[in-house]
C-alpha cells in the first residue's frame, strides 16, 4: 500500500483487534512517534460491505470529490437521483465516517476528505485487494 496518511480503508473484520490497534496508536503518539495507519471502516461480512459500497456509492463519492457540490440537493442533481434517497445514503456514509457534512448556511455540503479509498472485501488475509479511487 502507498502512503496511508490520507487513505480510507474499507474492509471486512478479518479478526483484527481494533481495540489493540487503538492502544498501540495511542502509545506511539505518547512516544512522539508518527502513526501511519489509514482510517478504517470495518464490516462484519462481505454482504454488508457490498450493501453499502456499490456502484451508487462510488458514483456519489466521485461526484463529491470531483464536482464538490455545495449541498445534498446539488449532489442529487449531479447524479440524477432523488434528493431523499441521496440524503439517506449520504447520512449513512457520514455515520460510517466516510464523508462529513460542512454546514454552509442552511445547506449541508458533503465532503470526501480522503485522497484514496481502498476496499479489501475478502476476509482472512487472502491478499486479494481491490483498489477503488472514488
Amino acid at each position: 500500500m502507498t502512503n496511508t496518511t490520507n487513505v480510507l480503508l474499507i474492509t471486512v473484520n478479518d479478526e483484527a483487534d481494533p481495540y489493540g490497534e487503538g492502544l498501540e496508536a495511542i502509545q506511539q503518539l505518547k512516544n512522539g512517534e508518527p502513526v501511519d495507519q489509514p482510517a478504517t471502516v470495518r464490516f462484519p461480512n462481505e454482504s454488508q460491505l457490498t450493501d453499502v459500497f456499490n456502484e451508487r456509492t462510488y458514483t456519489l463519492l466521485r461526484v463529491i470529490r470531483d464536482e464538490k457540490p455545495a449541498s445534498i440537493r446539488e449532489t442529487a442533481r449531479l447524479v440524477g437521483r432523488d434528493k431523499k434517497n441521496v440524503h439517506e445514503e449520504l447520512t449513512m456514509l457520514e455515520a460510517l465516517g466516510v464523508i462529513r457534512f460542512d454546514e454552509e448556511g442552511r445547506a449541508k455540503k458533503p465532503v470526501f476528505s480522503y485522497d484514496d479509498l481502498i476496499v479489501t472485501p475478502l476476509a482472512h488475509g487472502s491478499g486479494d485487494e481491490t483498489a477503488a479511487a472514488p
